[in-house]
């Protein structure tokens, strides 16, 4: 370390092009005689600025708060240089400024924390999950550039503004390409998605304040479509010349019956089946967003479904049991096999589940416990968002009340008659 080293601070003026009565004030640090500036923008009248003293002259409100602003500047100068003494033999007045401004090398962007997530998180992560991280990345490069004017900033500059400037820009976002605007729930995931990765930056002491600190997320409930009893039939009934339609129609009610998400159903493999101590068919599988172990026997209908397709299998190479299409397709499909069938409700490949949970399952008295397993959540309360018992059930589960106290009453009336005849 050098034995001695000069620093100073000096606040000063300049003029302005376009108003001869107003001053620019800038900060000039100097390290052993070296200088390096930067302007504070901050603005001050001619006849309010005391340059002997390098500060405002007058005892105005604003003078007195703009005089305390520049001590509070010198102080954090102060405070900078002596950090970067205490860890680094080299103090050059461009280092300090720099450290100032947080653009030195220790403060890390924004990107790097998208790069650093995105990297390690490759193996972690599914495919699937993987792909809306890079959405959302996209999303905030574009906020950078159309809202901020720039390509990057440090994590420092990340705020309860930002975070807000940035669901306002997911909200109203126009895209080149005709596409739906983000809803709530949409805006929503990718704050999430956000929040996550600003948390890793703190666990990584890239960060110290959490900018999400006082952001509430605002999920909107939405209610989550799926087939009645009396719909699933009328599916099951509707025969569809077109193969792929037919395909498709089948493949839905396979998970319909077996609660298999379109990214489970298209990895179904003949070694996923295999005879349970009763001796029929069980699926012994891992859930795709839970990685939780499932096996469980095959209902009758979904037992049906699959031995179709492992005749149809005989003189195929492929090792996978079904025909997926792209999630894209089947959604589409699944549309068309929905008019044709009469139901008049919005239904994507994804509803199958949620037949499962609610119209075959817990409509028919599975407990939910039971449904949890098998659908392979590792907390009941998940399970419970499914659990949407419709209105025959709980009018035949009244019903059946009702009928067990009248008898009750009935017993308790005879027993009561009994004893008033007694002598």
């Amino acid at each position: 370390m050098p034995d001695f080293t000069t620093f100073s601070v000096l606040f000063f003026t300049r003029k302005l092009n376009r108003n001869k009565k107003e001053l620019s004030i800038y900060a000039r640090i100097t390290v052993n005689g070296k200088c390096s500036e930067m302007s504070l923008k901050r603005k001050t009248l001619v006849n309010e600025w005391d340059s002997s003293k390098g500060r405002l002259k007058g005892t105005s409100p604003r003078i007195k708060i703009l005089n305390s602003y520049l001590d509070q500047v010198y102080s954090k100068l102060l405070d900078t240089q002596k950090k970067i003494l205490d860890k680094d033999s080299l103090v050059t007045a461009e280092k300090v400024k720099s450290s100032y401004l947080g653009l030195d090398e220790e403060h890390k962007t924004l990107l790097e924390i998208i790069d650093y997530h995105n990297s390690t998180m490759q193996d972690v992560l599914k495919r699937g999950t993987l792909k809306n991280y890079n959405t959302t990345a996209k999303y905030l490069d574009e906020f950078l550039k159309k809202k901020k004017k720039t390509r990057d900033v440090y994590l420092k500059q990340i705020d309860y503004q930002f975070i807000t400037e940035f669901e306002m820009f997911l909200r109203n976002y126009r895209a080149k390409k005709a596409r739906k605007t983000c809803g709530t729930n949409g805006t929503m995931k990718h704050l999430e998605r956000f929040k996550k990765m600003i948390n890793l930056a703190i666990k990584l002491e890239w960060l110290d304040k959490n900018p999400f600190q006082n952001y509430k997320m605002k999920f909107e409930k939405n209610e989550r479509q799926f087939l009645s009893e009396r719909e699933l039939k009328m599916v099951e009934e509707t025969y569809f010349k077109n193969g792929s339609l037919e395909r498709v129609k089948d493949m839905f009610l396979f998970s319909c019956y077996t609660g298999l998400t379109y990214g489970e159903l298209k990895v179904l493999t003949k070694d996923h089946i295999v005879k349970g101590m009763d001796g029929k068919n069980w699926i012994s599988t891992k859930r795709e967003k839970t990685n939780e172990p499932v096996k469980a026997p095959l209902l009758h209908k979904a037992d049906i479904i699959l031995k179709k397709y492992q005749d149809k299998r005989i003189d195929l190479v492929s090792e996978y049991l079904f025909p997926v299409r792209s999630n894209q397709k089947m959604n589409e499909y699944v549309k068309k096999v929905m008019k044709a069938s009469k139901v008049r409700k919005h239904i994507t490949f994804h509803s199958a589940r949620h037949t499962f949970a609610t119209t075959v399952t817990l409509s028919n008295g599975v407990p939910i416990e039971t449904v949890s397993k098998l659908l392979g959540h590792s907390k009941l309360s998940t399970t419970q968002i499914y659990a949407r018992v419709m209105e025959h059930k709980v009018s035949n589960d009244i019903t059946a009340l009702e009928k067990r106290m009248a008898k009750k009453d009935r017993k308790n009336a005879e027993v009561l008659k009994v004893g008033n005849n007694q002598p």
